[in-house]
C-alpha cells in the first residue's frame, strides 16, 4: 500500500466507465479508487454518464438567478425557512466562526413538513419544502432533474466504495433508505474586490457518505494533504468526488475526510460551482464496518477535532452543522435549540 505521506501534487482523475470494462479492468478500478480514497479522499470522476446538455443548462440558469435583481433573490431568502432552505447573501454563512464569502442557494429534497412535537427529535425540522424564485419558475425542474441525476452517480459510488472496502454494494443501504438527506448548494463566489476577505468558504470537512461537485471554469478548490494545499482546478466533462465524514466514521478511519476550502477569486472574476452532498437518513446511525484482514491494517480511527465532535447519530450532526453555519436561522426559527449550538461550540 502506497504511503499516506506519499507527495500529490495534483488529484487522480478516475474513469467510472472502468467498471463496465470486464472484470480485470474493474478490479484495477477498485484498486486505484480504494487507495485514493485512503490516502488523499479526493478525486475526479470522468465517465459519469450525465448528460452534458443538463449540466450546461444548471450552469446557465445558475448564472441567470444570481443575475437577478437582489429582490427577487431575498424573495427566497433562507432566514424565511426554518428548513434551511434557500438563498444566501454573501457573508451570511460561516465555517469555523467566520465568514464565507459566496452567495449561495440551498435545495434539499421535496419532502413535506414534520409537526414540531414531542414525539420527533429535534433534527425532523431540517425536513421540509425548498424554496423557489418566482421570477425563474423554470429552475425548479431543471435543478430537480440535475439533483436526481448526481444522486445517482453519488449512490453508484456510495456501492463501489463499499465493495472496494470488501463488503456487499449495498452494505449502507440501511442506513440511507428509505428517505437520504441530500443537499445541492449553487455557489457563486464574487472577485476579491467585492469581499472582505480571501474565504470563500473557510477549511472544513463534508459531513455526509460523498460530495459531488460540479465546478464551472474559474479555480478556486483547494484539498489540504501533508500539510500543504492542491489545486484542483475544474477538469471539462468531470466532476470533483470527496468522501464525508460519515464514510471516515464507518471505515474506522480507512477512509479519510479531508480537509478542503475554496479561496476568493482574484478582483474582477467570480467563481460558480453546484455541490451536491449525499447523505445518511437523519435517523440513522452510522455503524462500523469490519474490513477484511488486509485492510484492518490500514485503519487509523476517526479524526478528534475539538472543534467539530462527530456523533454516530446522522441528525445530531446534521443538525448541529446547520445551527452553527446558519445563525441567523437558528435564532429566528430554533431559539429553543441554540444551546445545543453553544454546547457543541464549546467543547
Amino acid at each position: 500500500m502506497t504511503s499516506t505521506n506519499t507527495k500529490v501534487e495534483a488529484l487522480p482523475i478516475l474513469d467510472i466507465a472502468r467498471l463496465e470494462a470486464g472484470p480485470i479492468e474493474r478490479e484495477a478500478f477498485l484498486a486505484e479508487l480504494r487507495e485514493t480514497a485512503h490516502t488523499i479522499g479526493f478525486f475526479y470522476v470522468t465517465g459519469h454518464g450525465i448528460d452534458p446538455v443538463l449540466i450546461q443548462e444548471v450552469l446557465t440558469l445558475a448564472r441567470r438567478f444570481f443575475a437577478l435583481p437582489e429582490a427577487d433573490k431575498l424573495a427566497i431568502e433562507m432566514v424565511n425557512s426554518p428548513h434551511f432552505r434557500g438563498y444566501n447573501r454573501k457573508g451570511m454563512e460561516y465555517t469555523r466562526g467566520q465568514r464565507d464569502w459566496r452567495e449561495q442557494v440551498d435545495i434539499g429534497a421535496e419532502r413535506p413538513t414534520l409537526p414540531r412535537d414531542a414525539g420527533l427529535p429535534p433534527w425532523s425540522r431540517l425536513q421540509g419544502p425548498n424554496q423557489w424564485p418566482d421570477a425563474m419558475p423554470e429552475l425548479r425542474d431543471v435543478i430537480l432533474r440535475y439533483q436526481a441525476a448526481a444522486e445517482q452517480l453519488a449512490l453508484r459510488i456510495i456501492k463501489v466504495f463499499a465493495v472496494a472496502l470488501g463488503q456487499d454494494e449495498n452494505a449502507f443501504q440501511p442506513i440511507y433508505t428509505p428517505d437520504p438527506n441530500i443537499l445541492l448548494k449553487i455557489i457563486r463566489y464574487p472577485g476579491r474586490d467585492l469581499t472582505e476577505g480571501d474565504q470563500g468558504v473557510g477549511a472544513h470537512k463534508d459531513g455526509g457518505f460523498v460530495t459531488v461537485l460540479l465546478q464551472e471554469a474559474q479555480a478556486g478548490l483547494q484539498v489540504e494533504h501533508d500539510g500543504t494545499w492542491i489545486d484542483a482546478p475544474p477538469i471539462p466533462g468531470s466532476f470533483v468526488v470527496n468522501i464525508g465524514e460519515l464514510l471516515e466514521m464507518a471505515s474506522n478511519g480507512y477512509l479519510r475526510a479531508t480537509v478542503h476550502r475554496v479561496v476568493t477569486p482574484p478582483a474582477g472574476t467570480d467563481r460558480l460551482s453546484v455541490a451536491f452532498f449525499f447523505g445518511a437518513n437523519l435517523n440513522a446511525t452510522v455503524p462500523v464496518l469490519t474490513l477484511p484482514p488486509e485492510l484492518a491494517t490500514g485503519v487509523r480511527g476517526v479524526t478528534q477535532d475539538p472543534l467539530n465532535p462527530l456523533f454516530r447519530e446522522v441528525g445530531k450532526n446534521n443538525l448541529k452543522s446547520r445551527l452553527r453555519s446558519h445563525p441567523d436561522v437558528a435564532q429566528r426559527h430554533h431559539t429553543d435549540l441554540l444551546a445545543i449550538a453553544s454546547e457543541q461550540a464549546n467543547k
